[in-house]
């Protein structure tokens, strides 16, 4: 499976045409990526028939605790299930002296705003200093069913035996995204270690730069390795 992020009508229409099975619409991609508009997404979903995710996200840090900002994440997960899409990618922390946990009263309020969709739990969960015991936390959430991460900051090739642990350890509830640098050699090594989905962003674009526009050429290529 091969998911691509989105930030524009046009990147999602070049990503379908390349093959992608899955898109995650967001907006500031530079800050690892914040809620799109309601306006891009709906337009999104009537060009396009491949399943999107939207980022639910107001502002960089993991951390939120702003009322205001909390009614906008409700608010957006609301009106995404409304254009219908297939769901949401969120994460949210909570920080104290021994280190990062899961915030999970609000991760329950956003994804109460929209209880029929679908949700991956994004890269906030490489902050935690046991991200398979957060896996295991997760399994609670029927709606979370993928989890993104690039497994850390080791080298890809270092990571391979930590996938698989983590491919094992979030079965059957929930499949393991691989994403954050994801490209072809990246897929080549993880394949044989049981790792079946894969998030790309700067590989399949212009230049390999953020500011890229999506090339449908590239995603065809990485579909084919997979």
């Amino acid at each position: 499976m091969l998911e691509i992020i989105v930030c524009s009508v046009e990147d999602a229409i070049a990503a379908e045409a390349g093959g992608a099975d899955r898109l995650e619409v967001i907006s500031h991609y530079e800050v690892g990526g914040l809620t799109p508009s309601l306006e891009m997404v709906k337009e999104i979903a009537a060009r396009v028939s491949i399943p999107l995710r939207v980022m639910v996200r107001e502002s960089e840090p993991f951390e939120v605790y702003d009322g205001l900002e909390i009614e906008r994440l409700c608010e957006a997960a609301w009106k995404f299930a409304k254009v219908g899409v297939e769901g949401l990618v969120l994460g949210f922390l909570l920080y104290g002296e021994r280190g990062a946990i899961l915030d999970l009263d609000l991760m329950e309020r956003v994804l109460l705003s929209a209880p029929r969709l679908k949700a991956t739990f994004h890269r906030a969960i490489e902050e935690l200093p046991n991200p398979a015991y957060a896996i295991e936390e997760l399994k609670s959430y029927p709606q979370i069913d993928r989890v993104l991460t690039s497994g850390g900051g080791k080298a890809w090739r270092d990571k391979v035996r930590d996938f698989a642990m983590l491919q094992e350890k979030a079965q059957p509830e929930i499949e393991i995204l691989v994403g954050g640098g994801t490209d072809a050699e990246v897929i080549r090594l993880l394949k044989p270690a049981g790792i079946r989905e894969f998030h790309v962003g700067k590989a399949v674009r212009e230049g390999e730069r953020l500011d890229g526009v999506v090339l449908a050429e590239k995603v065809r290529e990485l579909k084919q390795l997979i």
